[in-house]
């Protein structure tokens, strides 16, 4: 299952359950057994004590060739809200692709570009089952109906906030739980609150619930999301023994998404799907058009001159890649001695403060993020111009991922990386995954 290579497709198949070969691959969506979805006409959103009765008409979006509008999937009136407040009108490629499929229940196993709009995707979905299927009976606060497992703290964060968004007019409670927050605040919420969506990070969420702090055994939606990067960074172990808390996979809905499909995710997906639609949302190319890419091959000693030049010529929203720590911590020093509005998100930077750092370069009061691949994994913001590989990827993957902070949305935007002695090898395997030459220019301190 490598698309890197293929023409722009979407392909719709099921997936035969590895552990069922004998059982048809028609298996009849899940919701077909359970009792007709709630109906509404209109919505009545109450705040502040007024009520306020809304309906489509205070939403209206025109008809247009080729696209998706949020009205004709028969999304509850509620989860409507909240998209027109975030000002969506019409499905991305993987929205339109995935929502018919999960909307009926059936379990996904989806392929597509960061910045396609999947995580609406997903959360769209699961919020729209809890309000269309809600609960009969009272049941303990601790029981979680969806879960979302992310692997890294920033994306998680990122995912709870969509998820907030999409919930801001109906009673479904988010919860997130990260590493590197404040665990006893984290175990208040779950003491005081109702837990119906966890967004969550394994290793904390594998400490909540091994203590019956958070009960995943009426879970009715999971999701994975990044399932490479989880494979990559050492979680799968963690997120075995977190599926095995849940429900079985005949009984609760799944959803992965993965950038890439190596075996060892294409075999787990099988493993913890049940006759799963498959949907790739692929471009004939594995990085944005939208991004215009260059290499400036550079001596090592020039580096830094050359990337504040760069920086410095433009007042544009960018980030700095590098792989390491101290050398992330030397470039952000280095930056704000120059005088660049800038800031660092590492792993060596405390959680809340990282959370502030980024929510600051969302709001533009920070020009220039230096940041590592883990804490840069989970940075989606909207109208980054520029991003810089002041040092070469080592996993050519992370290469695609980096630059795939810029372009989104359809917007333009621009990549530079920095390639010297120490690592213009790379380059060759870089061209391979991405499927294409990269221009390069030699670039001197004089020019």
């Amino acid at each position: 299952m490598n698309p890197i290579d293929t023409q722009k497709k979407i392909i719709d198949s099921n997936m035969e359950n590895q552990t069922s070969p004998q059982k048809s691959t028609t298996q009849a969506p899940r919701k077909n057994n359970r009792k007709p979805k709630v109906q509404s006409k209109d919505t009545i959103i109450t705040n502040q004590n007024q009520q306020t009765i809304w309906s489509l008409d205070d939403f209206p979006v025109a008809e247009s060739e080729g696209k998706v509008r949020f009205h004709d999937l028969n999304l509850p009136d509620r989860v409507l809200k909240s998209i027109a407040e975030m000002n969506f009108e019409y499905c991305s490629e993987i929205q339109a692709a995935t929502l018919p499929k999960t909307l009926q229940g059936y379990d996904l196993i989806g392929q597509a570009q960061t910045g396609t709009g999947k995580t609406a995707a997903f959360l769209i979905a699961m919020i729209s089952d809890f309000l269309d299927y809600p609960l009969e009976e009272s049941r303990n606060s601790r029981l979680a109906r969806g879960l979302i497992i992310a692997p890294t703290r920033e994306l998680a964060l990122q995912i709870a906030e969509d998820a907030v968004k999409l919930t801001t007019n109906c009673h479904l409670n988010v919860v997130s739980l990260v590493g590197g927050l404040s665990y006893e605040k984290q175990k208040q919420i779950l003491d005081t609150e109702r837990v119906d969506i966890v967004v969550a990070t394994p290793g904390r969420l594998m400490d909540f619930a091994r203590n019956k702090k958070v009960l995943l055994e009426k879970v009715e939606t999971l999701v994975l999301d990044e399932a490479d990067r989880m494979l990559s960074m050492g979680f799968i172990p963690d997120v075995k023994s977190i599926i095995r808390m849940t429900p079985h996979k005949e009984i609760r809905q799944t959803m992965l998404f993965s950038a890439t499909f190596p075996k060892d995710i294409q075999t787990l997906a099988k493993q913890w799907t049940y006759f799963a639609k498959e949907v790739y949302v692929v471009p004939e190319e594995t990085t944005n058009k939208n991004i215009d890419q260059v290499i400036y091959t550079v001596e090592a000693d020039q580096k830094w001159s050359i990337l504040e030049k760069l920086v410095k010529e433009k007042d544009e929203r960018t980030i700095i890649f590098a792989n390491r720590r101290d050398e992330t911590r030397d470039l952000y020093e280095r930056l704000k001695d120059a005088g660049v509005n800038c800031a660092m998100l590492s792993g060596e930077v405390a959680q809340d403060k990282r959370v502030k750092t980024l929510n600051s370069f969302k709001s533009g009061s920070i020009q220039v993020l230096v940041a590592t691949d883990v804490a840069g994994r989970g940075i989606h913001v909207d109208g980054i111009e520029l991003v810089v590989n002041y040092s070469l990827p080592e996993d050519p993957e992370d290469y695609v991922h980096r630059i795939g902070r810029t372009g989104r949305g359809g917007e333009t935007g621009r990549s530079v990386s920095f390639a010297s002695e120490d690592d213009a090898f790379l380059v060759p395997e870089i061209e391979r995954v991405v499927g294409e030459k990269i221009r390069c220019e030699y670039v001197t301190q004089e020019q």
